[in-house]
């Protein structure tokens, strides 16, 4: 298989809309479409200044409890989802909030790596604190994910 082949079958030059579409069901709320460039474009400066990313389930999980706060962005695109719908509950209940994007090779893309990842918590940071600012109220505006009945 030649890297066009490889590419296609990834899905990174999907339609964004096909990408949501194949995300799970609980990845809610989904970032819409320029919503996901804005926080790819945040990770990105995130990811160039020390300790102000932190990525990989594990990781985050362990600085969030451990009362690390910023704004936490999940990959929609998890296989099986079990790994990580804990998450959003542990988010909540620390008051971080969060906000799913379809897949995470795009969070690895942004982070300047070939690896997908699960998860990245971004921390507020001076060089890149206005777009952290607007990408957090726009997440705090996002309707809450359907309760469960």
């Amino acid at each position: 298989m030649d890297e066009s082949q490889t590419e296609s079958v990834s899905g990174s030059d999907l339609p964004y809309e096909v990408k949501v579409a194949r995300a799970a069901v609980i990845a809610k709320p989904m970032a819409s479409k320029k919503l996901a460039k804005r926080l790819c474009k945040l990770i990105k400066k995130a990811s160039k200044q020390k300790m102000q990313l932190r990525s990989g389930l594990k990781l985050v999980q362990s600085k969030i409890r451990k009362g690390e706060t910023g704004l936490a962005v999940m990959a929609g695109s998890v296989s099986p989802i079990d790994i990580i719908s804990h998450l959003p509950s542990v988010c909540e209940d620390k008051n971080i909030p969060y906000v799913w994007i379809p897949t995470g090779r795009d969070l690895g893309t942004a982070m300047g790596v070939k690896r997908s990842t699960l998860v990245v918590l971004i921390k507020p940071h001076a060089d890149y604190q206005q777009l952290y600012d607007e990408c957090w109220e726009e997440v705090k505006g996002l309707p809450p994910p359907p309760a469960i009945e």
